[in-house]
């Protein structure tokens, strides 16, 4: 199997540029999509998936500046490289506190770009649908959660302790155990517990350990899970609900990389990564003197965010898809599947209880489906009768029409007549719909072409001043 190519974005507007600089990484081994504006960008951003971004900036000053906020909203990751030849001194410093990646001024040294380009490929998440395996086990397609992993990936090529923050039922766990797979630690062991459902009393034996004797019922010595981790990762989940007395002896256990077991006379050298979750506010839980401020601050080195579900709606079909399959071994009918308006329900859904409360009604449906096919009715009966949240009707309509369009076109690999067809359109409104939204077929096709990626679209200079 050939290896991918990295995939690198090219924003400008200038032809003769864009054909030198697209052949200079094409041959250096690079898969390069082009936009010539803005909205074509955002768009390529959302079905590309690149891993480094180069762009021209459309004028001098704020506005010209003004793009790398833009991609930096839709991919906060995203390594930048801008080309300008309007480099100044004050734009340099303004892209460099954008978060820009590198600021080349023009005429540019193509083996510079290069450079430029691999060293950025360093610090970038790796290729979406790669399936590394260190994170197979997280099936997304939403440009959060593939932010939130790339930040993952690399703090997991440190020691630094991370705080894994988001709702319940959110995946915290299974971030974590990504996390530590994709380490130095992975062959070590994954060890979790849930510090909020151990009662106090037991919380400090079941985390240090305790020596025979210790108290009552201590019939034998017993290593805790500090020690059981010893050379890999401990996950303290749910640890803004610790007890005030386990916090201080979990501070102490850091700082000295030790612990104490219960009724033990010498401490124990440990070799641990901590990595703690929690849907909790623990800013709030310290102003209310319920979470210690020191302990936050050696916990939380790195902070990573989940989405709930719901700001992750475009995964919802594809977890859904997963859990059947699961799902129908179980139940020994391996073509359980949704109904399409099946589908736009859990689409449609708040999902308060996100990730897991989704396998929970499916599972619900799947078992109590009649036939192959899971119905709307089993999916409303699932949720309770909850109503779809409601976006406004034009926002809505955007953005289904969005999605629409981008999945029809990567059914038909962005065949227009195809697309046209399946979608219930002629080829002159299918084209118009595809420029509302600043989509191009070739951003579909195997090979892309760069010529195709700048037809009709307007200079990226007259779209930012617009």
């Amino acid at each position: 199997m050939s290896r991918e190519r990295p995939r690198v974005l090219l924003i400008d507007d200038d032809r003769d540029e864009v054909q030198i600089l697209s052949s200079r990484l094409t041959n250096a081994g690079y898969d390069v999509v082009v936009a010539a504006t803005l909205k074509a960008a955002l768009a390529q951003l959302a079905v590309a998936r690149p891993r480094v971004a180069i762009t021209d900036l459309p004028g001098e000053g704020p506005e010209g500046l003004a793009i790398i906020d833009a991609i930096h909203r839709e991919a906060p990751s995203l390594p930048v490289i801008v080309l300008t030849s309007h480099g100044s001194i004050p734009d340099a410093v303004d892209a460099m506190k954008r978060g820009v990646f590198e600021f080349l001024a023009k005429p540019f040294d193509g083996q510079v770009v290069l450079e430029a380009v691999a060293e950025a490929l360093r610090i970038s998440p790796i290729a979406p649908g790669s399936m590394a395996v260190w994170r197979s086990d997280i099936l997304t397609r939403s440009p959060l959660m593939e932010d939130v992993l790339a930040q993952a990936e690399r703090v997991a090529g440190t020691d630094a302790n991370v705080c894994i923050l988001g709702p319940s039922g959110s995946g915290k766990e299974l971030l974590a155990r990504a996390i530590h797979f994709a380490s130095r630690r992975a062959r070590a062991p994954f060890v979790a517990v849930n510090c909020g459902a151990i009662p106090e009393g037991l919380l400090e034996s079941e985390l240090f350990g305790h020596k025979k004797g210790a108290f009552t019922g201590a019939t034998q010595d017993r290593r805790g899970l500090f020690q059981a981790a010893d050379g890999g990762t401990l996950l303290l989940d749910e640890v803004g609900d610790m007890p005030g007395a386990i916090q201080v002896k979990l501070l102490r256990a850091l700082e000295e990389r030790a612990v104490r077991p219960v009724g033990a006379n010498e401490a124990v050298d440990i070799d641990v990564r901590i990595i703690s979750a929690t849907h909790r506010k623990l800013e709030e839980r310290i102003s209310a003197g319920a979470f210690r401020e020191d302990l936050y601050y050696r916990l939380n080195v790195v902070k990573l965010t989940l989405p709930s579900l719901a700001e992750r709606r475009e995964d919802i079909p594809l977890l859904a898809k997963h859990f059947l399959a699961r799902l129908a071994g179980r139940y020994g009918r391996p073509r359980l599947e949704l109904a399409t308006e099946a589908t736009e329900l859990l689409i449609g859904a708040p999902w308060p209880g996100n990730v897991r409360q989704l396998l929970n009604v499916v599972e619900q449906a799947a078992a109590l489906a009649v036939g192959d096919v899971i119905s709307a009715e089993l999916i409303r009966q699932a949720l309770g009768g909850t109503p779809a949240t409601l976006a406004p009707l034009d926002e809505a309509r955007r953005v289904f029409e969005r999605d629409y369009l981008i999945r029809v076109l990567k059914i038909t690999e962005g065949n227009v007549t195809h697309a046209a067809r399946l979608s219930g359109r002629n080829r002159t409104e299918f084209y118009r719909l595809l420029d509302r939204h600043g989509l191009a077929p070739a951003m579909f096709k195997r090979g892309t072409a760069v010529e195709a990626a700048l037809v009709e679209n307007v200079p990226l200079r007259e779209r930012s001043s617009a």
